[in-house]
């Protein structure tokens, strides 16, 4: 048992150091270069000299960036990414094989940025695709040379090289959903109670310095990413506590769920406080799809203040005790509710 223990905390504290590092990617990409052209004559046995017949050569590979729903992390882009050259023209006016452009699948939500740190691509939506190096032209053989006063030249054309460019790639979207509340509130018990992340939990203020990311994995084999977000505290959007680099981790997630300590007196001042801050920094991440988590609800007063945080707000609220476990089902159903209506959406 002890043993069982030491794995899953492993694999958790793996699992949560992969997602971190896979959120951001530097790479280069070269595009193929073109086939060079070729120098030929035909010669038959009825006609010696009937004339240039060099064909042209291929055009080389792009190499294009694809969002894929799919796909969940950068993990598996390749630093050095090079599309294939196009094939070298024949005799005979054979002209050479274009090159098949180089598709890497990246995560719906990807920003592209290029040397200087310039957003140039923003893959936002399902099959978006963003050309990140182009092929070299294919260079002219003899034949396409001739001309009424040049009937046989000894020309062509070398193949043009593809593009050569560094970029880096960000996943905007850093996971499907954003536990947000107040230091204390319970966030990283949660998240250890749906995954098996293992953040750090203790009683003081501030001890999620980091956002920590926990998959919730379902019979279907879906997986859920959920993120314990740092305290928010009032006037973060003036860059007070974490402030500002709080806010923008909120601003990567697709759906908020707000974390209420119902042990608290007077509960619902909190989430106001909460959607306030959210709404000072951006006004829509209140768009985005939000419930609230009423934790604690196996202490005493729980129970009279979860009827008057009900009243205050016009969210779904999700009664639950992160540390017992109560509840902790219904809310991954309304957890997937969530994943699924906004995955629809973006078709």
């Amino acid at each position: 048992m002890f043993l069982n223990r030491i794995r899953a905390a492993t694999f958790a504290e793996q699992e949560t150091k992969v997602y971190k590092n896979s959120n951001l990617k530097t790479l280069r990409a070269t595009g193929g270069c073109g086939g060079n052209g070729c120098i030929s004559f035909l010669s038959l046995w009825s006609n010696e000299f009937a004339g240039p017949d060099g064909g042209d050569g291929g055009n080389g590979g792009h190499v294009i960036f694809k969002a894929n729903s799919a796909t969940k992390d950068l993990i598996n882009v390749p630093p050095i990414i090079r599309a294939e050259d196009g094939e070298k023209g024949q005799n005979k006016d054979c002209n050479g094989k274009n090159a098949p452009h180089c598709i890497v699948d990246v995560p719906v939500g990807t920003v592209v940025k290029n040397a200087n740190g310039v957003v140039v691509g923003d893959l936002s939506s399902e099959g978006i695709m963003f050309v990140a190096a182009r092929g070299g032209a294919g260079g002219k053989g003899n034949h396409f040379f001739v001309t009424d006063t040049e009937q046989a030249p000894k020309i062509c054309e070398y193949g043009a090289e593809g593009e050569d460019l560094e970029y880096t790639l960000e996943i905007k979207s850093m996971a499907h959903v954003g536990l947000i509340g107040f230091p204390n509130a319970g966030k990283s018990t949660l998240l250890s109670a749906v995954s098996r992340a293992r953040p750090k939990i203790a009683p003081y203020p501030f001890t999620t310095l980091k956002p920590h990311i926990g998959m919730v994995q379902y019979d279907d084999y879906e997986q859920i990413a959920v993120a314990d977000l740092p305290g928010l505290i009032p006037e973060s959007h003036k860059n007070r506590g974490l402030g500002i680099q709080f806010l923008k981790h909120a601003e990567r997630c697709t759906a908020l769920l707000y974390i209420i300590d119902l042990s608290l007196d007077k509960p619902w001042q909190y989430l106001h406080t909460l959607q306030y801050e959210l709404s000072q920094f951006s006004k829509h991440l209140l768009e985005r799809p939000q419930l609230v988590i009423a934790n604690k609800i196996d202490l005493p007063e729980a129970e009279k203040n979860l009827e008057l945080l009900k009243q205050e707000t016009d969210l779904k609220v999700i009664p639950v005790s992160a540390k017992l476990g109560t509840n902790i089902t219904q809310l991954l159903q309304e957890i997937r509710v969530i994943y699924d209506q906004n995955k629809t959406d973006d078709l």
